[in-house]
């Protein structure tokens, strides 16, 4: 299943090569652009299951997605496993409640973080700061590509565990075992990876 969605979103271009620029500024040849999947409905939905299938083992109240990209993936999760979700702004609204976090929750609840691409672990944490001012609990976050690029070690040393479905070396491989990518290509994307 995962190697046939690889393809799929190769094919798609939603895995891309050439020269790219990351949120975190380095710059990397291999560039993943998950959040395209919600033009595609069945990769949206697989992408949706894979991700959800992390959560069974998991002890949570509720679901929130990093805004934007994994918003998307978090809301169709919610609303397929019946999940309460938590919605964190960008910025807080500057009328009504002027709320920066959405939804119903308790000091000590347990909330999973929904993401669909993880480099440094920086976006996540601008998230997770939010939900613990609010006195709600993060231990686990959830990924579909852990890019290999320390942010696993960066979330583990802030007391979070991240769950990613791949890592961006195994879809290279997966990539270059399937001839859609050379051998060059190939090494490129490793070295930037490094």
């Amino acid at each position: 299943m995962l190697e046939q969605l690889i393809l799929e979103m190769f094919d798609k271009q939603m895995i891309k090569f050439g020269e790219f620029t990351l949120k975190s500024g380095k710059t990397s040849y291999i560039y993943a652009d998950i959040r395209t999947a919600i033009s595609y409905p069945p990769i949206f939905r697989t992408l949706c299951q894979l991700l959800a299938t992390k959560l069974d083992s998991l002890k949570y109240n509720h679901i929130c997605g990093v805004p934007y990209s994994a918003l998307a993936f978090a809301s169709a999760i919610a609303y397929d496993q019946q999940i309460p979700m938590l919605l964190k702004r960008k910025e807080a609204k500057g009328y009504g409640t002027k709320k920066i976090l959405e939804g119903i929750y308790n000091p000590n609840d347990n909330c999973v973080i929904i993401e669909d691409v993880v480099t440094t672990g920086m976006s996540i944490t601008e998230t997770t700061t939010v939900l613990e001012d609010e006195r709600i609990i993060v231990s686990d976050i959830v990924c579909f590509l852990e890019r290999n690029q320390g942010g696993r070690e960066n979330l583990a040393s802030r007391g979070y565990t991240l769950h990613a479905i791949t890592t961006l070396i195994d879809v290279i491989e997966i990539l270059f075992g399937n001839q859609r990518i050379s051998a060059a290509e190939r090494q490129l994307a490793l070295a930037s990876i490094n």
